[in-house]
């Protein structure tokens, strides 16, 4: 492999089939592709088309087969219990074989759907395993979501089983998630055949005679499956993300392009090899958690740590130097708010001296735009590489990073480097013309994008084109605005939409609208994301009461963050509901979300000429910065 970025990134875009027919050769196929790139029915690009595999035998059969079934290929890691527990290639394929022939036996084939709702623990990635070794679609749901947010995603996914567990545990906190996956059973149209409940020792749930099934009892006689070939563009997985109208997107995840792009990241972006202890401390419930903490590294035979526990507060802000010196980790990949959580605890980074982190080569930090101000904490705490880069749910890996299985270019704080081996990025104006360096404009990459990235969504193909591929001819629209500087470092600045970004989290502010709208002391609202030093970007709502409404603005302010709490969750971390006697809008009477996120965020800002009244501004000000 071509151990300089620029001529092996270029090889990528000139010669993406042959580039990507040479990466594909590192995976295990059943039966090689037929053709490497193609076009479907709709006209969106395919990869592989033809070959033959399994995901989960390139993440456990196939490495038990040649020499690590002995090596540990998961550390649970859980603080909130007080647990260690190493299993190895051998034992996760015995249990994930296993559970699947318990969900063979509920009648769960090739081409179904499963929801799995579950907390940080090993059977959550037996569960993810067990439907790809089936052939079987699982759409793994954030076990922070509420009621409703499930529900949603059971009545589009239609999934023949749900997958949950007695409870989760947040740091101190037992959440009964029964309760939870109970209530949204009630609200769903769309009802499983079967839930499965896995026990944990700290809450015992009340079960539903024929409905609700014991995970482990059902895994203790189940009998081993072997893995059911799947075709390289079959669905592995949906994931749901945010989309603006507040109806969440189905992205779709194939096997062949996911397995491939995933073993050639783990490679050439983390610098990771077969062996290497990989630690992504992240959520299965998000796509860093499908990526890398269960698909890249068990594909590429690397060690995983599933960690169940926080940066701080389990039991200090030591938490993740402790992981990283007692399981010899090699990368770290978490968000910035994780290490802003650690900095504003620890701000002389006393807690790592404490520690014996020679094993560390690597910090990699996604999810949001990493401050400068963390960039230099970090590194000048842990004196190893700290690596800024850029993805999406919908891309699955990286899009911009500094590949340093490559060759490690130089840093500059706030760009995410430069473009991964097989995106063409263009930064577009709106009129679709490429602008020069230095322009701030729309992120678009050029098609076809590379393996990895979504095909379509979920039963939604009409939408998938309409919200990635209708804005700009020839291009997905990343939804993100940026430049690109003098050196071909990209600068990701923000969404152009209404989807914020919460500590890494996605979420919808058209969504929260909606739902601060229906307050019924509410005529109109709006929710926009501001910067917040920890979590990147949280939701404000602006609230123009009904006439006549005689309620506190205080108590109305309370009801809203409890309603969006109950709708949401708390993940959205939505507790400002600021009354105004009116909102800013144009002429024609669109809300001016831009100039309020701007007025939050104290940056300059100019009175668009299309205002209808300009005083309102200075009222807005006062509302938000007063």
């Amino acid at each position: 492999m071509n151990n300089n970025y620029e001529s092996l990134y270029q090889s990528s875009l000139e010669q993406p089939e042959q580039f990507w027919a040479a990466q594909a050769q590192a995976i295990d196929w059943f039966s090689p592709p037929v053709q490497i790139l193609s076009q479907d029915e709709q006209g969106f690009y395919r990869w592989f088309k033809g070959g033959m595999l399994n995901s989960c035998h390139l993440a456990l059969d196939y490495h038990v087969a040649n020499g690590r079934a002995k090596q540990t290929a998961l550390v649970y890691d859980s603080p909130v219990t007080g647990t260690i527990q190493r299993i190895s290639y051998e034992q996760l394929l015995q249990q994930t074989a296993r559970f699947a022939g318990a969900l063979q036996n509920l009648g769960v084939q090739k081409g179904d759907t499963v929801v799995i709702y579950m907390p940080m623990i090993p059977q959550t990635v037996i569960a993810m395993l067990a439907c790809a070794r089936l052939g079987v679609v699982h759409s793994v749901v954030f076990g922070g979501f509420a009621p409703h947010e499930l529900a949603v995603r059971i009545d589009d996914a239609q999934p023949k089983v749900v997958i949950s567990a007695s409870c989760g545990i947040e740091i101190d906190k037992v959440l009964p998630y029964k309760p939870l996956l109970d209530e949204a059973l009630n609200i769903a149209q769309h009802q499983p055949q079967h839930t499965i409940i896995y026990q944990r020792d700290l809450l015992i749930a009340d079960m539903q005679p024929q409905r609700d099934l014991d995970f482990q009892y059902l895994l203790n006689y189940a009998t081993p499956v072997p893995c059911t070939p799947v075709e390289a563009t079959d669905p592995l997985y949906i994931l749901y993300t945010s989309g603006t109208t507040g109806k969440p997107k189905g992205v779709v995840r194939d096997n062949g392009g996911h397995a491939v792009a995933l073993r050639f990241s783990l490679q050439h972006i983390y610098d990771v090899q077969a062996g290497d202890v990989f630690w992504a401390a992240s959520d299965v419930g998000w796509v860093v958690g499908h990526s890398y903490i269960v698909y890249a590294p068990l594909i590429t035979g690397c060690t995983t740590i599933l960690y169940e526990g926080k940066p701080v507060k389990t039991p200090d802000a030591g938490a993740f130097w402790r992981v990283i010196a007692q399981h010899r980790v090699k990368v770290l990949f978490t968000a910035p708010t994780a290490f802003r959580a650690i900095r504003k605890e620890d701000p002389d980074g006393n807690f790592a001296q404490q520690y014996d982190l020679s094993s560390l080569q690597y910090l990699f930090l996604a999810g949001e735009r990493c401050d400068p101000p963390t960039y230099y904490w970090a590194k000048e705490l842990l004196n190893i590489p700290v690596i800024d880069h850029w993805w999406q749910t919908e891309s699955g890996w990286p899009m911009v990073a500094n590949m340093m299985g490559v060759e490690a270019l130089p840093i500059k704080a706030g760009s995410s480097t430069r473009p991964v081996c097989g995106y063409h990025i263009d930064i577009l104006s709106e009129e679709g013309d490429t602008l020069i360096a230095n322009q701030t404009g729309y992120v678009a990459i050029k098609l076809p994008l590379p393996p990895g990235c979504l095909p379509t969504l979920w039963k939604d193909d009409a939408r998938f084109r309409e919200s990635y591929l209708s804005h700009f001819e020839g291009y997905y629209l990343t939804g993100d605005g940026g430049y690109i500087d003098d050196d071909g470092y990209v600068f990701i600045m923000g969404r152009v939409d209404d989807v914020i970004n919460v500590a890494g989290h996605r979420l919808s502010t058209g969504e929260m609208e909606e739902l601060v709208a229906s307050h019924p002391a509410v005529a109109e609202c709006a929710v926009v994301g501001v910067g917040d030093e920890l979590r990147g970007q949280v939701p404000v709502g602006l609230v123009v009461l009904k006439d006549g409404i005689t309620t506190p603005d205080q108590q109305v302010e309370t009801e809203l963050v409890q309603l969006i709490r109950q709708k949401i969750g708390a993940v959205a971390v939505f507790k400002r509901a600021i009354v105004v006697k009116r909102l800013p809008k144009t002429r024609s009477g669109k809300i001016l979300r831009k100039i309020i996120r701007m007025i939050a965020d104290g940056t300059p800002y100019q009175i668009p000429s299309t205002i209808d009244d300009p005083a309102i501004l200075t009222e807005i000000h006062d509302a938000l910065r007063g």
